[in-house]
């Protein structure tokens, strides 16, 4: 019934299961890490409940004209864009909110337009599906919005909400929504979903992406390899294996690539740190092995004190992303911070 999903089977099949004897959830919450397939299995969901697969994939995140479209309102003010809320819907029975913004942010206008669209009946068959793509990039408001749908949807109503980490969220959406775990694929069920499409380096691809098949087909793998280069320096400095001002020659290259997040540093910087890790234990799990030297001897130069601190310390800079605080000011700080307790 959900057809070219993989990975998650057992996820997969009690979806089906509880299609096929009428009882699916009115909220569903599928949680797991960035690129395992919670958005692509929330669109596999609504075709097998409303039909026309070519039109729900429109919705996908990661078409070009999508990408296009949210980095362009990037640059609108944020009354502009609080008078068009995005959202996008080339199937009248299935629509999607995605966060947006400088912040990438999903926001209390969006929530408000999603109750609004709740109350019109289905156009072509019994349900209506909304997507609710990064649910735990909601403010307070925007969620606090959600929770009043959610406490009364109309009963052709069904949402899908999307989360890395559903502890993100408040605990009455939580409560209110029945939950599965997206786990990473294993390497035969990467190996499959590589089989059915055309692309370079899947063996690269496969390791840096841990598992998460839309996070290794979307990777640009020239984008990483500067950016990991970005975080090595950053970790010697941390680490005291190279002078605070060799990171700083990084620090502005880091700044003057406006179209670069802070989190896309930061996931590259767990990353590494899981490979230092790694290194450390001596168990050979290394994801960045073009790397491995360089990361080698920050492992020799650490001690698992330092790693448990520094994930620590990228926890705090991630959870400041909502702030808009600057690239630059903030890995410095980062790097400031861990050379004191070397």
């Amino acid at each position: 019934m959900i057809k070219n999903f993989h990975g998650n089977q057992r996820v997969v099949s009690a979806l089906e299961r509880m299609v096929e004897q009428d009882r699916l959830p009115q909220t569903l919450l599928l949680a797991g890490p960035q690129g395992v397939g919670k958005a692509t299995l929330a669109r596999r969901l609504a075709a097998a409940l409303v039909g026309e697969t070519a039109k729900i994939e429109q919705d996908d995140l990661s078409l070009p004209h999508n990408l296009s479209l949210i980095a362009d309102r990037e640059k609108w003010s944020s009354e502009k864009r609080a008078e068009e809320p995005l959202y996008f819907g080339n199937h009248p029975d299935f629509l999607t909110f995605p966060p947006e913004g400088p912040l990438r942010q999903i926001s209390i206008q969006q929530m408000r337009l999603l109750k609004e669209f709740a109350q019109f009946k289905p156009v072509r068959g019994a349900r209506r599906i909304f997507l609710i793509d990064h649910l735990d990039r909601a403010n307070d408001q925007a969620a606090n919005s959600l929770l009043k749908t959610l406490e009364e949807p109309p009963e052709h109503l069904v949402l899908v909400l999307t989360v890395e980490n559903p502890q993100d969220l408040l605990p009455t959406i939580r409560s209110r929504s029945v939950s599965f775990v997206l786990s990473p694929l294993s390497d035969p069920e990467m190996q499959a979903f590589f089989s059915e499409r055309s692309v370079d380096h899947t063996e690269r691809r496969m390791r840096l992406a841990n598992g998460c098949p839309g996070l290794a087909i979307s990777l640009d793998l020239e984008e990483y390899d500067r950016r990991a280069a970005a975080m090595l320096q950053l970790l010697k400095a941390a680490s005291g294996l190279s002078p605070y001002h060799a990171w700083l020659q990084h620090s502005e290259g880091v700044a003057s690539a406006r179209e670069d997040k802070l989190d896309a540093y930061l996931s590259i910087l767990y990353s590494l740190l899981s490979d230092v890790l790694h290194l450390q234990q001596d168990s050979g799990m290394v994801r960045n092995t073009e790397l491995e030297r360089d990361l080698r001897s920050v492992a020799n130069n650490t001690t698992f004190e330092w790693i448990k601190t520094a994930i620590s310390r990228v926890d705090e800079v991630l959870n400041l992303l909502r702030r808009n605080i600057q690239k630059s000011i903030a890995l410095d700080a980062l790097v400031l911070s861990l050379r004191r307790i070397q």
